[in-house]
């Protein structure tokens, strides 16, 4: 399972619920990709999620 390297965000279990109230189990996945960022000016390799690279929450290599 994939994790956000900035902001922690993981996958979550929940229940899908019916009408007829009955449970299934259910996963929401965070959208991670794998990028490259410059951390302490080293390039490094890291999962980050489209929400802290689309508010510029790392600086990407290029």
């Amino acid at each position: 399972m994939a994790k956000c390297y900035v902001c922690g965000k993981a996958t979550v279990f929940g229940n899908n619920v019916s009408h007829s109230i009955r449970r299934t189990s259910r996963v929401w996945r965070p959208n991670v990709r794998k990028t490259r960022i410059i951390e302490n000016g080293t390039p490094k390799t890291v999962n980050v999620c489209s929400r802290c690279l689309r508010s510029n929450k790392v600086t990407r290599a290029v």
